[in-house]
């Protein structure tokens, strides 16, 4: 039986992706939630084999919870399924797919990983030139402002932390999210990861 954890802030989703595996055969899903901070208490009481989890969520983001996870409990596989299209780093997840995934390869996925330790990573064909363009246009401060937005810290904390005024962080959020052609925090994490900027 292989015991799967699945948290999104998305309730249609996650209901949507309970409702495809706890109808499974071999599969036991115990326990769903919806914010990262509270998946981790589920995981320090009960068994898990593998975690599902978004990359943008609230108070602790997909980066921070899976930081977390292969921590403190690394023999828990790790399966990443969001909306963004793009993944820089792999090496601290196990697979990696879009939240529009067949549920066939879903659970393929799961049992490939569980099994016989088969990663599964979906991708593009990346456009590099653009990404170095990209990542070489951000200054040094303003890539520590997209590594504390990443972490989920607050304007004035990032002000604390970095000894600039809030106005200071808030006109290099906006240069930021001019600069990358953004337009909120989630595509924020997806394009820092996909230039390296911020390692998931």
């Amino acid at each position: 039986m292989i015991r799967i954890g699945i948290v999104d802030d998305h309730q249609l989703f996650l209901d949507g992706i309970y409702s495809i595996l706890s109808t499974t055969e071999n599969i036991d899903v115990v326990f769903t939630t919806n914010n990262a901070k509270d998946a981790i208490q589920q995981i320090n009481k009960i068994k898990t084999d593998i975690l599902i989890t978004d990359i943008s969520m609230p108070e602790m983001n997909g980066l921070e919870l899976t930081h977390h996870i292969k921590k403190n409990f690394p023999d828990i596989k790790i399966i990443v399924m969001s909306s963004f299209r793009d993944l820089g780093n792999r090496s601290i997840i196990d697979s990696y797919l879009l939240k529009n995934t067949p549920k066939e390869l879903l659970i393929n996925v799961i049992n490939d990983l569980h099994y016989h330790n088969k990663k599964y990573y979906y991708s593009e064909q990346i456009n590099f030139q653009e990404i170095d363009l990209k990542k070489n246009i951000l200054s040094p401060r303003e890539k520590e402002i997209v590594a504390a937005i990443a972490k989920g810290f607050s304007s004035t904390e990032i002000a604390n932390k970095l000894f600039i005024s809030i106005n200071t962080v808030e006109t290099h959020r906006k240069n930021i999210f001019f600069k990358l052609g953004i337009s909120n925090t989630a595509q924020l994490i997806s394009t820092a990861i996909k230039l390296g900027i911020i390692d998931y």
